[in-house]
């Protein structure tokens, strides 16, 4: 078909086919400045608001009194350190729990770091561990609390018998 059109047809082509990529072209170009200007205009609105925050003393020292507070590792020697830490949160929960057992294994997510996980056993109130939970995040040497289990005793639904296991970081 294309050898029965006379060359000014094809040239007629060929120029409409230049003009819809040229359009093409120009959309998406539109399209992408559209993006950069509205990216733009969000990156001056977070500026703007960053600039208006001016805390005095008193607000500053507020807010950071409420973030948790963490204790850079201990060495492999003073693991005690944070066992004893664990142990008075049980004691002020009041749980009497079996004695806390190291679990081995376990990769570090840091490295020159060793991972500590400690495991805990006790039969209690719902009440105690529930304290207890809201009580950790103020033990400065926690990581991160691994595994929480509870199970309420059929005999009596007053008990519930829990485990916990909670890592910390010790330096190698």
């Amino acid at each position: 078909m294309i050898n029965k059109l006379n060359p000014k047809d094809i040239r007629a082509l060929k120029l409409g086919a230049v003009g819809v990529v040229a359009i093409l072209a120009m959309l998406v170009a539109l399209e992408g400045h559209q993006r950069w200007a509205d990216a733009k205009q969000k990156a001056d609105n977070l500026e703007q608001q960053l600039d208006n925050i001016d805390l005095d003393k008193a607000k500053r020292i507020g807010l950071t009194s409420i973030v948790p507070v963490f204790e850079m590792p201990v060495s492999r020697e003073e693991r005690f350190i944070v066992r004893d830490m664990l142990n008075q949160q049980l004691r002020r929960a009041n749980i009497n729990s079996q004695p806390l057992q190291e679990i081995p294994g376990g990769k570090s997510p840091v490295q020159g770091y060793e991972l500590l996980r400690l495991k805990c056993k006790a039969t209690c109130g719902l009440q105690n561990v529930l304290n207890l939970l809201a009580d950790l995040k103020s033990n400065p040497y926690l990581v991160g609390i691994e595994e929480l289990r509870i199970k309420t005793d059929t005999r009596n639904q007053r008990q519930v018998d829990f485990e916990l296991t909670v890592s910390t970081l010790l330096k190698i």
